[in-house]
Order: C-alpha cells, then sequence, then structure tokens
C-alpha cells in the first residue's frame, strides 16, 4: 500500500459521519468501535450521536461537529483504552433521528364488523401512513431498537409499533360508529375526524421512548362484494325512509286541515250562531237542504220527507228551544194581528181562579191516552241508531220504507 493510500485511509478513519445511504434509517450504528483520537465527529441536523461501552450508555452528543478529545468531551475518558498508549478509545456510537419520520405505511383488513344502521357484516380495509418522532434517543435504543446493527429498513424496524397502532386504529372504528350511529359507508367523508380521534387513541409508546403524531392519507374501503351488500342496505333504508317521511307529511297535511276547520268553525260559532248548539242545529238543517237537492237516499217526496224530518229533528235535538213544540211563542205586541187576544191583558182567565173545575174530582173525564211519536220522531230516533252502528244500512233502508208507507 502506497503513502497516499495510507493517508487516505487515515482521513477516513478521521473523519466519522452517517453516509449518504444511510441517511433515511431512523437508527444507524458506525462500524468501527475503534475511535481515535483527534477525529471528526459530524452530527447531521436531525439526529443526535450516542455512545455506548461494555453495553452501557456513557454519553450524548448534539448536533453539530466535535473532536473528540477528553478535554472537549469528558465523558470520552471513561472510554479511553490504555493498552493503546491513550491515542484510541473504544466505543459503539449510534446516530438516532430526532425529527419526526413520516410517512410510516399501515394498513390492512380489520375484522368482520357489523353495520350499526344497515345491519350487513362485512370486513373493511383500512389503509394510511403516520409519522412518529423519537423523543428520547437513548431509551429507543436501549428499550426497543438495541445495540445491534439494525437491517437497514425502517419498515422492519418499526414492524412492532405499526401494528400496535393499527390495534388502536381497529377500537376507535368500532367506538366512532357505535357512538355516533353512523354507517361504515360514511367513514369515508369523516377522515379528518378519525385521524385526529385515532392520534388521542394511539399507543403510549414512552416507555420505548417514541410518540405517534399524526396521519396521513387515510383511507377506508371494502371489497366488491361488501360494497354491494352496503350499498343495497343502505337503498332499502332510504325507501323506507322516504316512505315514513311521506306519511308524516300527509300526517301533518291532514291535522292542518282540522285546525283549519277548527278556526272556521269556531269564528263562524262567535260571529253567527252565539252558540255551539245554534251552529250545530243549523249545520244538520244545511246538510238536510243538500240531501233534499241530491234526491236523497230514498228517492221521490218520500225521500224528501225523510231528508226533512231527519233535519228537523236533529235541529230540535241540538236547540232545546226549538224542542218545546207546541208551546205559544212569544210575539212583541207591534207584531201582532190587530184584534188578536193579548197575552197577559187585564181581565184575562187567570189559571187556577177561584171556583174553577180541579182536575182530578170524581167523575172528571179521563185525559186521552197520549199520542205516540210521530214519524218524525220515529226517522229521527232510526237515523241515530244507524249512525251509532247499532243498525246496518239494509236494516235502515226497511225500516225506513216502512215507515214512510204510513204517510
Amino acid at each position: 500500500m502506497g503513502i497516499f493510500d495510507f493517508v487516505k485511509s487515515g482521513v477516513r478513519e478521521m473523519m466519522i459521519a452517517r453516509p449518504d445511504a444511510a441517511k433515511h434509517l431512523i437508527v444507524y450504528k458506525h462500524p468501527d468501535q475503534n475511535v481515535p483520537f483527534w477525529s471528526q465527529l459530524t452530527v447531521d441536523s436531525d439526529e443526535c450521536a450516542l455512545f455506548f461501552k461494555d453495553g452501557r450508555y456513557v454519553g450524548y452528543l448534539p448536533t453539530g461537529r466535535h473532536t473528540l478529545q477528553t478535554q472537549n468531551i469528558p465523558f470520552l475518558n471513561n472510554l479511553v483504552n490504555k493498552f493503546t498508549g491513550g491515542d484510541v478509545f473504544i466505543a459503539e456510537i449510534f446516530f438516532v433521528k430526532t425529527q419526526p419520520v413520516r410517512g410510516v405505511p399501515f394498513g390492512g383488513p380489520l375484522e368482520s364488523m357489523e353495520d350499526p344502521i344497515l345491519y350487513e357484516f362485512v370486513t373493511p380495509r383500512i389503509f394510511g401512513e403516520f409519522s412518529l418522532v423519537v423523543v428520547d434517543p437513548v431509551r429507543f435504543v436501549v428499550g426497543y431498537h438495541g445495540q445491534c446493527g439494525g437491517s437497514g429498513d425502517n419498515d422492519v424496524v418499526l414492524s412492532w409499533i405499526k401494528g400496535k397502532f393499527f390495534m388502536s386504529v381497529k377500537t376507535v372504528i368500532g367506538q366512532v360508529c357505535a357512538q355516533q350511529q353512523k354507517s361504515l359507508l360514511n367513514l369515508g367523508g369523516m377522515s379528518m375526524e378519525l385521524g385526529a380521534r385515532i392520534v388521542q387513541s394511539a399507543p403510549n409508546l414512552e416507555e420505548i421512548g417514541c410518540k405517534i403524531l399524526e396521519i396521513g392519507n387515510f383511507n377506508i374501503n371494502f371489497s366488491a362484494e361488501d360494497q354491494r351488500l352496503l350499498r343495497e342496505a343502505n337503498k332499502a333504508r332510504g325507501e323506507a325512509r322516504r316512505g315514513i317521511g311521506v306519511a308524516q307529511d300527509s300526517a301533518r297535511a291532514k291535522q292542518f286541515e282540522l285546525d283549519q276547520r277548527f278556526q272556521q268553525d269556531a269564528r263562524y260559532v262567535q260571529q253567527l250562531a252565539g252558540n255551539w248548539q245554534n251552529y250545530a242545529a243549523g249545520q244538520a238543517m244545511m246538510g238536510a237542504g243538500q240531501g233534499m237537492a241530491q234526491g236523497g237516499d230514498g228517492g221521490g217526496v218520500a225521500g224528501l220527507g225523510a231528508q226533512v224530518a231527519i233535519g228537523a229533528g236533529l235541529a230540535q235535538a241540538m236547540n232545546p228551544a226549538m224542542a218545546a213544540q207546541g208551546q205559544p211563542q212569544f210575539v212583541p205586541p207591534h207584531m201582532q194581528h190587530p184584534g188578536a187576544p193579548q197575552q197577559g191583558y187585564p181581565g184575562a182567565p187567570q189559571q187556577g181562579y177561584p171556583g174553577a173545575p180541579q182536575q182530578g174530582y170524581p167523575g172528571a173525564p179521563q185525559a186521552a191516552p197520549a199520542a205516540g211519536p210521530s214519524i218524525e220522531q220515529r226517522l229521527e230516533r232510526l237515523a241515530d241508531l244507524k249512525n251509532k252502528g247499532l243498525i246496518t244500512d239494509e236494516e235502515f233502508q226497511a225500516r225506513k220504507a216502512k215507515i214512510l208507507e204510513e204517510i
């Protein structure tokens, strides 16, 4: 070996840094444990350097360029090999990234889940990326990575972390669906909310010196069969909800119609009839008149008579003032016919005057037996029985015809 090769090799040994090919690794171990004094150690801005000897942590160097000598770095006194005359110290040097590591992939199928809205069992598939940061480099190397050289692949280093993180993702998906009553089909539009919830529920990695920061490119999808099942179930649910909505709208429209009719009747009662009995009697007579105009149920003169009788009977039943038939009604004096006897005139015979014959004296003529119900009253009673559902339409028509034959 020539002098230049020796110098070149010596300079290489004196310059210690992470090689460019290993810049992406979270942990990189320097391959040579024999480190000459006065070597130049370069620590990049996104990492730190850890020193170990005999399996124990010795010291730490931050970002920058460091000359390895005991005067500048006191902990190097623990690394000096006395057999080399103090020119070489023996140590394992690890370069550990302290800046966030982004784009760490995760994903896979979840276990079979029941959609809380559509009640179909499907197997969602979740994919995404997350970022993490090493917050305690010593704990990360000692408690997780180990003092091995590493595989040169972050995915292998982080495989256990990704598996533990994915378990927390499954838990969050199940909690969101159960708490918010969301269909699994709706989870695709909740990426940001789910990402925040997943970060909050991320596993506690403090014991190994790292922390999950955020979620990126989060995606939920289904197989073609699961997608078909969910869409068909969602379509059926939509049709059922539309039917309920139509029924509710129809019920509201009917209630509005009834409310309008009630307000109208109340206004008519107050402004026209004065009380409900008068208004109901008037409505009954108007209904009878409409039946007469349309020919009634029986047709002809008999049908007209029945309609009049029913209308009159209803009016009498609803208006006590009209029910007292046969009693003289008061007529104001200015409307009475000239020469007609005046009600309450002086000298008019009074009931119960002295000497007047008393009812019930021996030999007095007996009052004639009370006449039976009139045809109008019988028709009225017959109509009332029909309205109460006590007789059928056929029985009503047959009995009405028999009563009308007596006219």
